[in-house]
């Protein structure tokens, strides 16, 4: 199997290797032979030939930058994502440019990819963090993690997660994140797929077909299940 870590030194800001990292060793114990590309700016992109497509997080101004390169890149993503339906994971704000505009807060827009039909904003006052509890409809645990961005997203069609607690996409929103098909897009770091088990299972079986091999994951699963009681006892303290 083929992982690709699109714009691996760009985008970057929370330790996202980890998330690859993590993919290609739940694949490897599950019994599957695994090699990791790592291509960034200027580089030539056969998406056809990945399982898994991952892109982290990045500086605003690092996004801008990405989005230039990965705009030609549209037509192909779009094939790997809506026709082959195969999974990609976009954490941080690396998913805001599969929408339509991205604002500056100034009157100045940026053309996204209009892959899916939502803007961003920029919102300048002050940058928007917190430790979150998301739930969703295909895994019985929610996820834990942290989010930290300055925009707001608005008319997302198909959410990825409820807000139990923490951030959704903008100030009136109880949802968070971007699903279409197996494309993932959500603002939570952490690594993500570090701090959700889970979650990484969930989408190894997506791109295996079967029940990953999950045996080893013990000290994960504790990982989680702490965090998870203390952002839980958090959010009883804020009711």
């Amino acid at each position: 199997m083929k992982l690709l870590h699109l714009y691996y030194d760009i985008m970057n800001l929370y330790g996202d290797y980890a998330n690859v990292s993590a993919m290609k060793r739940i694949l490897e114990k599950s019994g599957e032979q695994v090699t990791v590309d790592r291509l960034t700016l200027g580089d030539s992109v056969d998406f056809s030939q990945y399982d898994f497509v991952y892109i982290g997080s990045g500086t605003e101004r690092n996004l801008r930058v990405v989005l230039e390169d990965f705009r030609d890149h549209t037509a192909e993503f779009d094939r790997y994502v809506s026709v082959a339906g195969k999974v990609a994971l976009l954490t941080g704000n690396s998913f805001e440019m599969l929408g339509r505009e991205l604002g500056d807060g100034h009157g100045d827009i940026t053309m996204g990819m209009n892959l899916y039909r939502f803007d961003v904003k920029l919102q300048n006052k002050t940058r928007l963090t917190s430790d979150v509890i998301y739930t969703c409809d295909f895994l019985e645990q929610p996820l834990v993690g942290f989010v930290n961005k300055c925009t707001e997203l608005t008319d997302i069609r198909e959410h990825l997660f409820q807000v139990q607690m923490g951030l959704g996409d903008n100030a009136d929103s109880r949802f968070e994140g971007l699903r279409e098909r197996n494309l993932f897009g959500t603002h939570l770091t952490g690594p993500v797929l570090i701090k959700n088990p889970h979650f990484l299972a969930y989408l190894a079986k997506l791109i295996l077909g079967r029940e990953p091999e999950t045996s080893w994951m013990v000290h994960e699963k504790a990982g989680y299940e702490v965090t998870l009681q203390e952002l839980s006892k958090r959010d009883k303290r804020d009711v």
